[in-house]
């Protein structure tokens, strides 16, 4: 079991980390974070400037999750953005990931769910430091995706307010 942990944490870990360099370096083709805020701006964030880095080093988090660091607070910040992805850019284009859908969001969002819930096996810096047995069971998966929909919500709602506004309308 813990060899399969590392296995899905490593690659999901990975994609995240590689995700958010993008976002926050330009690294593998990506905008950097002037081209995140310009991005941000474009989809209706209020402060951009502010929220690019945000954006961006939650996805990098996944850097944590490859190493089993601080694996629920590294699931925290991936959940979040990708429910606030998936809110605010994949939901109205529906499931299909090739039509730029929420699939590989859902994926993604549900196995850092499931490896807050796990916790990050044997060969991780969590376990050892000992953090492993504090660090994972039900109530942290259930706490990561409900910390993560309720803020990602407070956003999504703070953007559709933004939209509906005169000022902005």
């Amino acid at each position: 079991m813990s060899f399969g942990l590392l296995v899905l944490r490593v690659v999901v870990g990975l994609v995240f980390f590689a995700h958010g360099a993008q976002k926050l370096f330009g690294w593998w083709g990506g905008p950097g974070l002037q081209g995140t805020r310009q991005m941000l701006e474009q989809i209706g964030f209020r402060m951009p400037g502010a929220m690019a880095p945000i954006v961006a080093v939650s996805e990098a988090s996944g850097l944590l999750l490859a190493a089993g660091f601080l694996t629920p607070f590294a699931c925290l910040l991936m959940t979040a953005a990708m429910v606030v992805a998936i809110g605010s850019v994949h939901w109205r284009k529906g499931f299909w990931n090739m039509g730029e859908g929420y699939e590989f969001n859902v994926v993604l969002l549900s196995a850092a769910v499931a490896l807050a819930a796990t916790g990050p096996g044997r060969y991780s810096v969590d376990h050892a430091l000992g953090w492993d047995d504090n660090l994972s069971g039900a109530i942290w998966g259930l706490a990561v995706l409900t910390l993560a929909v309720v803020g990602a919500l407070v956003v999504l709602v703070a953007m559709r307010a933004r939209r509906g506004s005169p000022a902005t309308a």
